[in-house]
C-alpha cells in the first residue's frame, strides 16, 4: 500500500523507515562504511529543506512495516523549477523484485509530471542494485565521482600543522556563520559554480548571507553538527571588519555520535589560489575536529572524477578512495 508520510512523522513511522534505511545499507555498502544513525533518519524526515518542497512516501507491508521508501526534494527557487533531486528510493532486501521499486517509481514519476518537472538526478553507488535499477527507467551517469576517506589519527600524527602566507589568518566557528563574515562567507560559496557539475539540469544557487544561514541551521535542526574553518586576507593597514574570506572548509556530522564525519564543501576564491590555501584549512580544521571531537576517527567526502585540483589536495593531506559513485539524471 501506497503511503505519504506527513511532517512530522510519528516515532513509528519513523522506526518503520529507518529499518528499512539500515537493512538496505547492510547489504548494498561496503562493511567498512558506518551505518546512518536514527537522528539522521529522523532529522530528514521531520526538518524541511529551507529551498525544496519534499515528498516522503512510504511502499507498506500488510503487518504495517515498510518495505520501501523514498524522499524526492522539488527545488522551489525559479531556477531549479525544471528539475528534482531523488535523495532516495531504498527497497528493503527481502522485498526486492516484487515490484515495490517500481510502484514508488511510479508514484514519484507522476508527482514530477505533475509539479511540471523535465528532469530528476539521483546519487548512487556503482555496480550495486541502485544502478541497475535506475538504468532500466533511463537514468544516465552524467558525473562521475568516487568516495574518499581520510583517517583523523593518522594524519594528525604524520602531516605537519597548518600554515599560511604572510597576510591570512585561521578562524572557526560551530553551527551558523558570525554576522560579521556572513556576506563575506556568502561571496566565497558563490565559487563553487565553477565546480564540475557534468551534464546535471540543476543550477549553482545564487549564495547570500541568508542562505548560508539557512544552511548552517539546517544540519543544527536535523540534530548534527557542522563545523567550519576559514582563511582570511585582511588588507594592508585595514581595520577591524575589513577581513576577506579566501577560502574555507565545513565538516558535518550528521549524528554527534558519529564516528565518520562528512567533508562538504572546500573552496578557495580565485584571486587566492595557488598559495596553499585549500590544503592549509583543511589540516587547520582536522586539528580543530580532534579537540571538538575526539570520537570521529574518518572523514568521508566525494570528489568528481575530473576535480583534479581537490584530488590533489585530497592526496597531499592521505585520503584514499574508497568506492566509486556517480550522479544519474533522466529526462522526463
Amino acid at each position: 500500500m501506497l503511503l505519504t508520510l506527513g511532517t512530522p512523522p510519528s516515532e513509528a513511522e519513523t522506526d518503520a523507515w529507518h529499518d528499512v534505511i539500515a537493512a538496505a545499507h547492510l547489504q548494498d555498502v561496503p562493511a567498512s562504511v558506518p551505518e546512518p544513525g536514527r537522528t539522521e533518519t529522523a532529522g530528514k524526515l521531520r526538518v524541511r529543506s529551507p529551498n525544496a518542497r519534499m515528498l516522503h512516501l512510504v511502499w507498506a507491508a500488510p503487518d504495517g512495516s515498510y518495505d520501501g521508501v523514498a524522499t524526492l526534494l522539488l527545488p522551489t527557487e525559479q531556477n531549479n523549477r525544471h528539475t528534482a533531486f531523488l535523495d532516495a528510493l531504498v527497497v528493503r532486501p527481502e522485498a526486492r523484485r516484487r515490484g515495490v521499486g517500481g510502484r514508488l517509481w511510479g508514484a514519484i514519476r507522476a508527482e514530477l509530471t505533475a509539479d511540471g518537472r523535465s528532469s530528476v538526478s539521483t546519487l548512487l553507488e556503482l555496480g550495486g542494485a541502485g544502478e541497475a535499477f535506475v538504468d532500466r527507467l533511463g537514468f544516465g551517469k552524467v558525473l562521475p565521482l568516487a568516495w574518499y576517506v581520510q583517517r583523523v589519527p593518522d594524519a594528525n600524527a604524520q602531516l605537519p600543522p597548518a600554515r599560511l602566507p604572510d597576510g591570512y589568518r585561521f578562524a572557526d566557528w560551530d553551527g551558523v556563520v558570525p554576522d560579521a563574515l556572513a556576506d563575506e562567507f556568502a561571496r566565497a560559496h558563490d565559487v563553487m559554480r565553477d565546480a564540475p557539475a557534468g551534464g546535471m539540469d540543476q543550477q549553482t544557487p545564487r549564495w547570500d548571507a541568508e542562505r548560508v544561514r539557512g544552511a548552517a541551521r539546517l544540519v543544527d535542526d536535523r540534530g548534527g553538527v557542522i563545523l567550519t574553518s576559514v582563511v582570511l586576507a585582511t588588507a594592508d593597514g585595514a581595520g577591524e571588519g575589513t577581513d576577506r574570506v579566501a577560502a574555507y572548509t565545513e565538516l558535518v556530522l550528521r549524528d554527534p555520535s558519529h564516528t565518520r564525519a562528512l567533508q562538504y564543501d572546500t573552496v578557495v576564491v580565485p584571486e587566492h589560489r595557488g598559495r596553499g590555501l585549500g590544503r592549509a584549512v583543511k589540516r587547520h580544521l582536522l586539528g580543530t575536529l580532534a579537540e571538538r571531537h575526539p570520537g570521529v576517527r574518518e572523514i568521508s567526502t566525494s570528489v568528481a572524477d575530473d576535480n583534479a585540483p581537490m584530488l590533489a589536495v585530497n592526496a597531499a593531506l592521505g585520503y584514499r578512495r574508497e568506492r566509486p559513485a556517480g550522479i544519474f539524471q533522466a529526462k522526463l
